[in-house]
């Protein structure tokens, strides 16, 4: 069966949609404080998390630091919900202007692995001690519903 990261269009169209999406981040003003200037990398991190996540190759485990580099960057930002659901709409808004397919299983697909990412991380910024922390420890591999 095809992966959502064939699905999506592979690494190019892939880096296009979080590109998109990560300029609306930066320009959002409830979310921009989270970010600041931004970071040069972030744009391809986020790129290959998200390739990793939807089948693609695992750069971002075996060369960018994996999941400990999302547990470090997101402790102490004690993100709001508002800005988790802000974060969602910039999502999927950024997949519309990137041309994502907009086929009802990808987008359901595309959907909840936001929503999960987001939860994890929203969990992970409020977390004071480890053991407050999400359990996941790894980049999760992410299929169709």
């Amino acid at each position: 069966m095809e992966t959502l990261f064939e699905h999506a269009g592979g690494q190019d169209k892939l880096h296009e949609f979080i590109e998109i999406f990560y300029r609306s981040l930066l320009a959002d003003p409830l979310l921009q404080p989270l970010f600041g200037a931004g970071r040069a990398t972030h744009v391809d991190h986020l790129t290959a998390f998200t390739v990793e996540t939807f089948g693609g190759p695992d750069t971002f485990s075996a060369e960018m630091g994996g999941f400990p580099l999302l547990i470090r960057a997101h402790r102490g930002l004690r993100i709001t919900e508002e800005q988790r659901l802000r974060f969602v709409e910039l999502y999927m808004a950024a997949a519309d202007r990137a041309g994502l397919p907009d086929d009802e299983p990808f987008r359901a697909a595309l959907r909840s692995h936001v929503e999960f990412g987001t939860e994890v991380a929203k969990q992970n910024s409020h977390a004071e001690t480890d053991d407050q922390l999400h359990p996941l420890r790894e980049v999760p591999l992410w299929g169709w519903e």
